[in-house]
C-alpha cells in the first residue's frame, strides 16, 4: 500500500496537479439544445455548422448506450460541464499565455520540447486551444498548422470539404456527442508534395472537475506528401468522474504518408471514449502508434479504410491497466482495394486487478485481391489479480488475400529474472528492464524524447508491483 501511495504521489507531482482557474465562459451543467446553441454562438460559427451540431444532438439522444465493451452505466451526462473556456484569446506567443496556464503546460515541459526538436506546438486547456505556433518555414510551403475552430474561421473551404467526411456524427454514439459539442482540436493541412520531416504536436490538458474535453482533430495530407503529428494527454485525479470523448479525421491522399501518435496519460477517473479513424488512398500509408496509460475506462480503436490499391496500413499500440482501470483498445482495418497491406502489432500489460481487452477487426473486402493482412497481440499479465483477453475478428471476403493472426499471455518469466538477478540486478530492476524489453517494439517507434518519458512513465507504474 506504501508503494502505491508513493506512486500516486509521484503522478500528482509531475500531471496530476489542478490550477484554480477563473474561467472566463462556462456553460451549464448538462447537456441541451440550448448547450449546443450558446456553445456554437460564442465561437462565432456559420450557420452550416451549427446545423451540424443540432443534427448531432439529436443522433446522440437516439442511439443507445453501447452493450459490449466495458461498463458505462456510471456515466451521467447531465451532471458534465460541455464547455469551459480558459482565456479569451489564443496566442502564438508563449508569454502571451495566462500565467496560471503557462505554468501548467511549462510543468508538462511544452515550450521545452518546442525549442528543442519540434517543428510545430498546440496546447488546449479544457475546451480551447491557448497557444497555437508553427515554424515559419513550414508556412511558407502552405503548411497549415493551426486549432479546429481557427481552421473553421480562416479556411473555410478546405474544412468544410473534409470535417466529417471520415467520422461521421452517426457513426456511433460517442461520436454524435463530439459533433454536438466539439471545442479545439488541431488542424493540420499539408499541401501536394511537401515533407514535414519533424513532429508536429499538440498537448490536451483537462484541468477542472465534471469537465468534459471534446476536442476535434482534422488532418489533410495532399498527394505525395508526408507529416508526423503527436499528441498527449493528461488529467489531475478528482473524486468526480471526467469525460473524454475525441474524434479524429485522417485523410491521406494519393501517396501521402501519415504518422499519428498518441501517448494519452489519463488519471484513474477519466472516460476516454474516442473515434480515430483513417482514409488511405491510392498508394498512402497510415501509421497509428497509440500508447494508453491511465484512465478509469478507455475505449478506442483507431481504424484505417484502405480505400486505394497499393495503400497501407500499420497500427502499433500499447495499453496499462492498473489498480481500477480498464483498457478496452484495439485496432481495426478494412481493405477495399487490391494490393494493400496492414499489420496489426498490440501489448498490454495489467497489474494490480487491471483489465486490458483487446479488439482487432481486419475485414477484406470482395475485390481487395492480392491484400494482405497480419494481427498480433501480446499481453503481459504481472499479477494474480488482473485480467487480459484477446478478442480478435479476421473477415475474408475476397479469396485470393492472405490474412492471419497470433496472440500470447504471459506472466514474467522467472528464469529470466533469476538470470537478470544473478548479474546484479535487483527484483524490481530485472522486473522492470523485462517489462521495458516487452514494449520496445512500440517505444523504438517513438522520437528519442518521447520513448524515454514513456519508458519512465511505465517504470514509475511498475514501482511498488512485488
Amino acid at each position: 500500500m506504501t508503494a502505491n501511495i508513493e506512486v500516486n504521489q509521484k503522478y500528482a507531482e509531475k500531471y496530476g496537479w489542478h490550477d484554480d482557474l477563473q474561467y472566463t465562459h462556462v456553460t451549464q451543467v448538462g447537456l441541451t439544445e440550448s448547450t449546443v446553441r450558446e456553445i456554437s454562438a460564442v465561437k462565432k460559427e456559420p450557420k452550416w455548422m451549427l446545423d451540424f451540431r443540432l443534427l448531432a444532438l439529436k443522433i446522440f439522444e437516439q442511439k443507445p448506450m453501447p452493450k459490449w465493451g466495458a461498463n458505462l452505466s456510471d456515466i451521467d451526462f447531465q451532471k458534465t460541464i460541455y464547455y469551459m473556456r480558459p482565456s479569451d484569446k489564443k496566442t502564438g506567443n508563449w508569454d502571451d499565455v495566462p500565467e496560471d496556464i503557462k505554468r501548467t503546460f511549462d510543468k508538462l515541459g511544452i515550450p521545452e520540447a518546442e525549442r528543442k526538436f519540434l517543428a510545430g506546438v498546440g496546447a488546449q486547456y479544457d475546451s480551447e486551444v491557448v497557444y497555437h505556433k508553427i515554424r515559419e518555414d513550414l508556412e511558407k510551403k502552405g503548411v497549415i498548422f493551426t486549432d479546429t475552430d481557427s481552421a473553421l474561421q480562416e479556411h473555410p473551404e478546405i474544412f468544410k470539404k473534409h470535417f466529417g467526411t471520415v467520422v461521421p456524427a452517426a457513426d456511433n454514439k460517442f461520436a454524435a456527442l463530439n459533433s454536438a459539442v466539439w471545442s479545439g482540436g488541431s488542424f493540420l493541412y499539408v499541401p501536394a508534395g511537401v515533407h514535414v520531416d519533424i513532429p508536429l504536436q499538440a498537448y490536451f490538458r483537462i484541468n477542472a472537475k465534471n469537465v468534459g474535453q471534446f476536442e476535434r482533430t482534422l488532418i489533410i495530407a495532399e498527394e505525395g506528401s508526408s507529416v508526423h503529428y503527436i499528441e498527449g494527454c493528461s488529467a489531475p485525479s478528482y473524486s468526480q468522474d471526467s469525460l473524454h470523448a475525441a474524434v479524429v479525421e485522417v485523410i491521406a491522399k494519393k501517396n501521402a504518408k501519415v504518422r499519428y501518435t498518441t501517448i494519452q496519460n489519463w488519471s484513474n477517473n477519466v472516460y476516454n471514449l474516442v473515434t480515430k479513424r483513417a482514409h488511405a488512398h491510392e498508394g498512402a500509408t497510415v501509421e497509428w502508434l497509440d500508447g494508453n496509460l491511465g484512465s478509469k475506462v478507455t475505449m478506442k480503436y483507431p481504424s484505417v479504410m484502405l480505400l486505394g490499391p497499393d495503400s497501407k496500413a500499420e497500427i502499433l499500440s500499447i495499453a496499462y491497466a492498473g489498480q481500477g482501470m480498464n483498457q478496452d483498445a484495439g485496432s481495426k482495418v478494412f481493405h477495399f482495394a487490391p494490393r494493400t497491406t496492414s499489420r496489426i502489432l498490440s501489448k498490454s500489460l495489467s497489474k494490480n486487478g487491471g483489465k486490458s481487452v483487446f479488439r482487432g477487426l481486419v475485414r477484406i473486402m470482395k475485390g481487395a485481391t492480392g491484400a494482405q493482412a497480419h494481427m498480433k497481440c501480446d499481453a503481459l499479465i504481472l499479477d494474480k489479480q488482473s485480467k487480459s483477453d484477446t478478442i480478435p475478428s479476421l473477415e475474408i471476403g475476397e479469396e485470393d488475400s492472405k490474412a492471419g493472426h497470433e496472440a500470447t499471455c504471459s506472466r514474467i518469466n522467472e528464469d529470466q529474472l533469476f538470470y537478470l538477478a544473478s548479474r546484479g540486478l535487483s527484483p524490481d530492476a530485472a522486473r522492470n528492464a523485462l517489462v521495458l524489453g516487452f514494449v520496445a517494439p512500440f517505444t523504438k517507434e517513438l522520437p528519442m524524447e518521447y520513448a524515454i518519458e514513456l519508458n519512465r512513465l511505465i517504470t514509475l507504474e511498475m514501482e511498488g508491483n512485488g
